[in-house]
């Protein structure tokens, strides 16, 4: 273990988040000088809280790898390391070969020509909740809309989306330390060790990945599967793990994240209804409602690394091979990046958030289409004049690795 400049407050437990992101730790964090050794199970990471650091962590990937320790918290074993490698736990060159084979598929050109579909599909959920009055805004829409979507990019049969949802929410269960399920749910047979997330869901979202590619290969389509399948960069397929491993994020990420920047940025609209006031009155652009959602939401909350080489950040001496974790949830409300970070502000005009990551070339393959579905969401709500009022409090879920929540009370009203 590294000699700390001093030591971490908690930040890793999941029961912290129970009651939403614990920024008064955070703040700690950035207040004080260097980095901060947070000691972790059998060893340790350095915290990096701030905005600039974190912003260099991400850009610098040739010392600070996704690929040596993978980027959850923990240490995995060799097996696990290889059995559970996809494009997010990768380096160049095979992270500049797997991405490009689907990067095509979410250029903002292509996510564009979805609006239509996505603005049918919100169309069709607000009316079901306008219809209801009072609806967990979750089930209701923030759920359904984002799973519908990257559903129909990947080419999956509509009357799929609840299994798929259903595994989503079990994977998100998998980044707490809490496991409803029983090893062998969904038939699996393989050490949760080696699975995404410790979660037997996993296995099932891996069976169904590969039985779409037989029938893509069979009978092929106008869809990222079928391009996926039949793609090859420099003379090069995906294996069948990559294929695996990059379809269970697609599902995963093109899922989870959306849904919960919707739930957060319909809570923050209820709490703030003067914000909202803003973009019912056109004071404001949907562009820049948006970002301050994704801002103010923080999907994800944190990414590890793992150093490659000695180097220094902030003024303190990192070793090769320590552990580096970035928190998005700290630098999305760092002061010195944002004029009042803690307050909710739809005009905000100055806003270079870490919602899709830190830059460089992890960012996050689906924001133009996280993007797209706030945007209309909110067009949608605007154009019919809705309000929103929360009647309940939020069931969070108890992880440190994503925002989420699992059920908020809304009320709809004109």
């Amino acid at each position: 273990m590294p000699t700390p400049v001093a030591e971490a407050p908690n930040v890793t437990d999941d029961g912290l988040y129970l009651d939403g992101i614990p920024h008064d730790r955070f703040a700690e964090m950035r207040r004080t000088p260097g980095l901060m050794w947070h000691p972790y199970r059998d060893g340790g990471f350095w915290a990096v809280a701030r905005h600039a650091e974190v912003k260099e962590v991400s850009r610098t990937p040739e010392v600070f790898s996704s690929a040596v320790g993978h980027t959850n918290l923990w240490d995995l074993e060799a097996d696990a390391l290889e059995a559970r490698r996809g494009l997010i736990d990768t380096d160049a060159p095979d992270h500049t070969r797997i991405r490009r084979l689907v990067a095509s598929g979410f250029t903002p050109k292509n996510i564009k020509a979805w609006t239509d579909t996505v603005g049918e599909l919100t169309d069709e959920l607000l009316d079901d909740a306008e219809a209801a009055g009072t609806v967990d805004w979750v089930d209701a829409l923030a759920a359904p809309l984002p799973i519908r979507v990257i559903l129909a990019l990947l080419g999956v049969p509509v009357e799929d989306a609840d299994h798929l949802v259903e595994l989503s929410n079990f994977l998100v269960e998998g980044t707490s330390e809490q496991q409803s399920l029983p090893p062998d749910a969904f038939g699996n047979t393989t050490e949760l060790r080696l699975l995404p997330f410790n979660s037997p869901a996993s296995h099932a979202l891996f069976e169904y990945g590969e039985a779409l590619a037989a029938r893509k290969r069979a009978e092929p389509a106008d869809d990222i599967v079928t391009t996926l399948v039949r793609a090859e960069a420099d003379g090069e397929r995906l294996t069948g793990s990559e294929f695996r491993n990059l379809f269970h994020l697609l599902v995963f990420a093109g899922n989870e994240t959306t849904r919960t920047a919707l739930t957060h940025g319909a809570m923050a609209l209820a709490d703030h209804p003067e914000q909202w006031q803003r973009v019912l009155d056109g004071d404001v652009t949907l562009e820049q409602a948006t970002e301050e959602v994704l801002r103010w939401a923080t999907p994800v909350l944190h990414m590890r690394r793992t150093t490659t080489t000695a180097t220094e950040l902030a003024g303190t001496r990192i070793g090769a091979g320590e552990k580096v974790v970035v928190w998005y949830a700290s630098a999305n409300r760092d002061e010195t990046a944002f004029d009042d970070p803690f307050t909710f502000d739809v005009g905000r005009t100055d806003n270079p958030h870490f919602a899709f990551g830190g830059g460089g070339p992890h960012f996050c393959l689906g924001a133009f289409l996280a993007r797209l579905e706030i945007q209309v969401v909110l067009g949608a709500m605007r154009d019919r004049g809705l309000r929103l009022r929360r009647t309940g409090e939020p069931v969070r879920v108890p992880s440190n690795f994503v925002h989420g929540v699992l059920s908020v009370d809304m009320e709809l009203a004109r």
